[in-house]
This record gives C-alpha cells, sequence and structure tokens, in this order.
C-alpha cells in the first residue's frame, strides 16, 4: 500500500492537532491535484482560524513538558524520525512526486536532504551551550543561558514540501519548541506524512501540530494574533514575506525570513567548462527550475558564451520531459497552472526583442503543466526575465566583456539569496565572491545546500539562517543573569 493510500486509508488526510487526527470544524476540504495528470490526488482536511488557535492551544499546553524534557531525549526522538524516514525513503519520495510533480530522482534526493535535518539537529540537541564570564569591571559575573523561544509557527512553501518542514521542525524541537506548521495546499500531504512519522518517532501529543488551509491569509493571521505564539518561521515568496513582516510587527513577533532569489550565475573566461555546463544543469535544473536557489541570470564572459551557449543547449535538450513518476523522465511538471503561464509569458516577453530562443519555448501538448527546457541566448542586460525569478526550466544567458560589470550586473537586484562563480583562478572567485551580494556564494559548485552550513539571504532575500547551529539559535533567546562575584 502506498503512503498516499495509507494516509486516506486510515484518515489521516485531515488536521493534525494535539496528536488527534480530526477534520476542519467547517468541514471544508482541498483537493490535491497531480500536476503530471491534473487529476486528483485526494481530499485533505482544510483548517480556518478556529482550527489554527485550537492547534495554538495544543502546542501551548504542550511546551512546558517538552521544555523540560531533557535535550539528550529530545535529540533521540529526532534521530529515530531520521532512521524511520531514511528506511522509508522510497515511500516519500514516490509522494513527494505525485503531489508536487518532481521527478523520483530529485524527490529522492529530497528525502535524503530533508532526513539529514532530523540527523543533525538530533546532534545540535545536547549543544545548546550558554556563556559565564567575568564583567569588565571585576566585580560581577555574566550568565547568558539560551532558552526556548516558545509555540513556534512554521510556514512552508511547496516547492521542496518535505524539507522545507524538517529544517524547520528539527532545530524547533530540538532547542525546547513546539510548533504548528501550515504548509502549502498544492503540497499538504507530504506535511500530514511527516506528522504521522514523527509522532511514532515519539514526539508528544501537541509537541507538532499540522494545519493544512487553503485559507492561508486568515488561518496565519488567527495564529500571528495569538498571543501564545513567539515565534514565525515563513518560507515563501519576499512579497508574502513583507506582508507577514508587517504583520508580526503588530505583536513584535520575532520572525526568520526565508524569502525570493534571482540568482546570478557567473561565467568567466578562464572556467573549466564541462565544470560550468554540469554546475549550470545542476544550479538550474534541479527540481525544474522551481527552487529559491535556482540559477536565473547566466553572466557569461564572450570569450566563451557562444561556448557555453552551445553545450547548455546541447545538455538541457538532451533532458527528457514527462511524467515525475516515470522512471525515464529528467524533467517533470511545474507546480499548477499559473506557474506554468507565468513562465511560458517571460519567454514569450523575451524572445524577439530580448533575446532568442536557443531550444525549447513552448508549452508541450496535452495534458500536465509541463514546459519545454529552454535557452535563451543573447539576452539583453535589460531584459525584463533577468528581474523576476523564474521559477521554472528557463536559463538566459548574457554576454558580458568586463568582470566589474558582470559583478555589478549581479548585484543589481533587491534580492540576494546565494550566487554561482565558476574560473579557473581562484583568488579571483573568491574575490568575487567577496563582492557579491549574496548570502550564500557557490564557487565552482552548482549545489551548496547542506544542513551543516547556514542557509539564508541578504537584502529582500530574507532575515536569519535556517541549518548549521545558526538553525537553533533560531528558535532560542538569549537570557542574561547578572550576579556578584
Amino acid at each position: 500500500m502506498s503512503l498516499l493510500d495509507r494516509l486516506v486509508k486510515e484518515d489521516k488526510n485531515a488536521l493534525f492537532i494535539g496528536g488527534e487526527w480530526r477534520p476542519a470544524a467547517d468541514g471544508r476540504t482541498i483537493q490535491v491535484l497531480d500536476p503530471a495528470t491534473e487529476e486528483p490526488l485526494a481530499e485533505v482536511a482544510s483548517a480556518g482560524p478556529d482550527d489554527a488557535v485550537a492547534a495554538v492551544a495544543a502546542a501551548h499546553e504542550a511546551g512546558e513538558a517538552w521544555r523540560a524534557t531533557a535535550p539528550r531525549e529530545r535529540g533521540e526522538v529526532l534521530r529515530r524520525a531520521f532512521d524511520m524516514m531514511m528506511d522509508r525513503a522510497g515511500d516519500f519520495a514516490e509522494l513527494i512526486t505525485r503531489e508536487n510533480g518532481k521527478t523520483l530522482t530529485d524527490a529522492r534526493g529530497e528525502v535524503r536532504y530533508g532526513a539529514e535535518f532530523f540527523r543533525w539537529f538530533s546532534e545540535e540537541a545536547v549543544r545548546n551551550v550558554g556563556e559565564v564570564y567575568e564583567a569588565p569591571a571585576g566585580d560581577k559575573r555574566i550568565f547568558v543561558l539560551y532558552q526556548p523561544v516558545g509555540v513556534a509557527l512554521l510556514v512552508t512553501p511547496w516547492n521542496f514540501p518535505l524539507s522545507m518542514g524538517t529544517r524547520k521542525i528539527g532545530p524547533a524541537l530540538a532547542a525546547g519548541c513546539t510548533v504548528v506548521l501550515k504548509p502549502a495546499s498544492d503540497t499538504p500531504l507530504i506535511a500530514l506524512a511527516l506528522a504521522d512519522l514523527l509522532a511514532e518517532a515519539g514526539v508528544p501529543p501537541g509537541v507538532v501540530n499540522v494545519v493544512p488551509a487553503d485559507r492561508s491569509s486568515e488561518v496565519v493571521n488567527a495564529m500571528m494574533d495569538d498571543a501564545r505564539v513567539r515565534k514565525l518561521s515563513f518560507t515563501g515568496s519576499t512579497e508574502v514575506g513583507r506582508i507577514l513582516l508587517r504583520k508580526a510587527s503588530e505583536r513584535v513577533l520575532r520572525s526568520s525570513m526565508e524569502l525570493g532569489g534571482n540568482a546570478p550565475f557567473l561565467v568567466f573566461a578562464d572556467a573549466d567548462l564541462d565544470a560550468a555546463v554540469e554546475g549550470a544543469m545542476l544550479a538550474k535544473m534541479r527540481n525544474a527550475g522551481e527552487a529559491c536557489t535556482a540559477a536565473n541570470r547566466f553572466y557569461v564572459e564572450a570569450p566563451i558564451a557562444q561556448e557555453f551557449a552551445t553545450r547548455l543547449t546541447a545538455a538541457m535538450g538532451a533532458l527528457k520531459l514527462g511524467p515525475g513518476m516515470d522512471e525515464g523522465s529528467d524533467v517533470g511538471p511545474l507546480i499548477n497552472r499559473d506557474t506554468q503561464s507565468k513562465v511560458a509569458e517571460l519567454v514569450e516577453g523575451t524572445a524577439g526583442a530580448h533575446g532568442k530562443v536557443l531550444l525549447g519555448g513552448k508549452i508541450p501538448d496535452g495534458r500536465g503543466f509541463f514546459y519545454q527546457p529552454t535557452v535563451l541566448g543573447d539576452v539583453a542586460a535589460d531584459a525584463p526575465i533577468l528581474g523576476t525569478e523564474i521559477f521554472g526550466p528557463v536559463a538566459p544567458i548574457v554576454p558580458f566583456e568586463d568582470a566589474d560589470w558582470a559583478v555589478q550586473a549581479a548585484n543589481d537586484t533587491d534580492l540576494g539569496l546565494i550566487s554561482y562563480v565558476f574560473s579557473g583562478d581562484s583568488r579571483r572567485a573568491m574575490a568575487v565572491a567577496e563582492r557579491l551580494e549574496a548570502g550564500m556564494v557557490a564557487v565552482n559548485r552548482g549545489l551548496i545546500s547542506d544542513p551543516a552550513a547556514p542557509f539564508g539571504g541578504v537584502k529582500q532575500s530574507g532575515i536569519g539562517r535556517e541549518g548549521a547551529h545558526h538553525g537553533l539559535l533560531e528558535y532560542l533567546d538569549a537570557k542574561y543573569i547578572g550576579t556578584s562575584k
């Protein structure tokens, strides 16, 4: 029996509140579609404001006991969750593919990556280290403790429905916080499967609550208005992040934001072209380009721009577009019709006036939210597509003559999540990396996400960091206790 079938059969396509599965108070549901076929997969309960407040109450009630649970015990629960997820990796990957559309290869990668946050933070749970030091005057001691923030509201996106959940739940539970997770309405099933796994791993009732909802603003606002909520962690668009930050200001709610990106991918003439193309394929085509870390703008030094475009076109052209559940597919569908239409409009607006289509550029015939892998060559530096997060399998290439101009162009955005640099000169690569206005820079690599590294951006790409020890600190408050010597 598939994981999806089991969830439905056991009535776990519902809200998970206080350790119990329940329908929405008003009986409302969400219809989850398969992006590859546009056919319904399942009906899932859709929370309303009253359900959301009930979830907060459950998290608050469970908070004191979970906070008092020994760090080692919290860590062991997370370690069990890691082991269980790895044992069932195939089931989780299949569910991700069915509701998100990404290929099984990408889904398996997400399961491995997502599970690692449980393993990493199972180890970090016992590393909540405080500080003791002497005051400069010599007559006092300064004690600094790090204590759990409290109830945390976690809002996650559809593009990485499992790993964005584990990346937030892992550190929250390790720190001693309880949580309410509001997953994206396009992909609620994997969040419910995650809640079920955590309960089986030993997470007590109320510590993790999951409330899928298609009335996102109403549900999230109801929780943000609740004084028992002390923390908001959101991953999603910069536009929505701004709205939530305005709302958070009403209660001065502690907030972490992992927002949009507009990643530049710089290739210098001395780069290893094979490595640069391989890196470009990883940075662009993972999850069909539906990633905030996806390379969005390719700036390639003029002497090698044509050769890079030729090689990238060949690599992209070799990819097979098809349903994610087909083992032979390299690129699955996009998440929904709106995303498909947006990508098509961006390409149509670039072709001709601002660049030329070297590959793809069309919505294929048939059902499903597919879009062809696309390469755009000789793209003008002022093309509108360069100022928009594409979130699709489209690679616009801009030739450049001057390295300083390329760095300036890369930084000419109000976003700064990640940048990519390819060069055969390690000193130049590091010098350029230091000048790039981004929270993360990949040097001669197409993928740098790692649970042991701090993930996050600068400018309007976010506030705070996830992963590494930094991720644990996002769920801890520093308390200073001063005593006489």
